[in-house]
């Protein structure tokens, strides 16, 4: 199969601009500088956001930003909204999941369109939101009957992502990543962070039956050009399984590389897993014992659920009530 984009055997250019990942970025700059939390925002919506282009009745369009968590972490969705100014925050019947919602079509094209213009998405989600821009143009094109937006629209929503396609943010690289500084000419840290925050997993896996250790890990189906630069950012190794690709290590110089990293950076119940993790990492580290206890309280932690008032729900009526 032809990847979407040729790799061409030229140089890169030296004089691109490789983004700081050091230590001094932390969460406090993402009020210092709005053009620090819209990196963190990309990286986020390249983990869990979605750009919706649905067709209501014959004529008649919407188009929907939406951010996906969990209810147990609505924090960081009322962190984005806040941040944006604009925006709602709704949860499902079940108090399962919850999203951050913008389909104001105003709000889209002065506030939304212009940060992913200016910092593009680094996925192959950029393909979905090519075609959302595409279909705001058209809603807004004056000159365009209902009948001619609608078949316009139409053909634009079966447009299909080519085989292997690769986010044109990683053309200055020539779409092909070598070394850590490839991936920082593209991938900035608060980028990453805000991925992290969606894709990331720090957590605590069995060796053995006497021995737990602390692992870091962020899979995806797609996109391995984005996984190879993480890996080479952090250090740690990528590998291919049957239908996904990951980056993980256990390897404890990577843990304390990946510790020092994210130390103070994130906002959602994330930035309370790392804390708790790491800790235990400098406290508890080779004791089995505490180590498993700490393990099956998280593991107890993910699982609680809140309504949109950030009250906690009871899960086990809803699970009662299936049996």
């Amino acid at each position: 199969m032809l990847s979407s984009h040729q790799r061409l055997n030229v140089k890169h250019p030296s004089n691109i601009e490789i983004h700081s990942h050091s230590r001094s970025i932390n969460k406090s700059k993402y009020n210092e500088n709005k053009d620090n939390f819209h990196q963190w925002l990309v990286g986020f919506t390249d983990g869990d956001g979605s750009f919706s282009i649905i067709r209501v009745a014959e004529g008649k369009w919407t188009l929907f930003f939406k951010l996906t968590q969990s209810t147990y972490n609505l924090r960081v969705l009322y962190f984005i909204k806040k941040q944006l100014g604009v925006g709602s925050v709704h949860t499902d019947a079940n108090n399962n999941k919850g999203d951050f919602r913008i389909r104001d079509r105003k709000i889209i094209g002065s506030i939304i369109l212009p940060i992913f213009d200016k910092y593009p998405l680094l996925t192959s989600k950029y393909f979905s939101y090519q075609k959302f821009k595409k279909a705001y143009d058209i809603l807004e094109n004056s000159n365009l009957s209902t009948k001619e937006k609608d078949n316009l629209l139409l053909k634009l929503q079966s447009e299909q992502m080519p085989t292997n396609y690769i986010s044109p943010a990683w053309k200055t690289v020539n779409y092909e990543v070598n070394n850590t500084n490839d991936a920082k000419s593209v991938m900035s840290k608060y980028w990453l962070i805000g991925f992290t925050e969606a894709e990331g997993s720090f957590y605590l896996v069995s060796k053995d039956s006497t021995r737990i250790v602390h692992a870091f890990e962020i899979t995806q189906k797609l996109d391995p050009i984005v996984l190879k630069s993480i890996a080479y950012i952090l250090g740690i190794n990528i590998s291919k399984k049957k239908t996904y690709y990951t980056a993980v290590t256990t390897n404890s110089r990577a843990i304390s590389n990946i510790i020092d990293y994210y130390n103070n950076t994130m906002k959602g119940m994330k930035a309370v897993e790392f804390k708790i993790w790491a800790r235990s990492y400098v406290k508890d580290k080779g004791n089995y014992e505490k180590l498993r206890k700490l393990r099956d309280n998280i593991r107890v932690l993910r699982k609680i659920r809140l309504n949109k008032n950030f009250v906690l729900v009871d899960t086990t009526q809803d699970k009662n009530n299936k049996d």
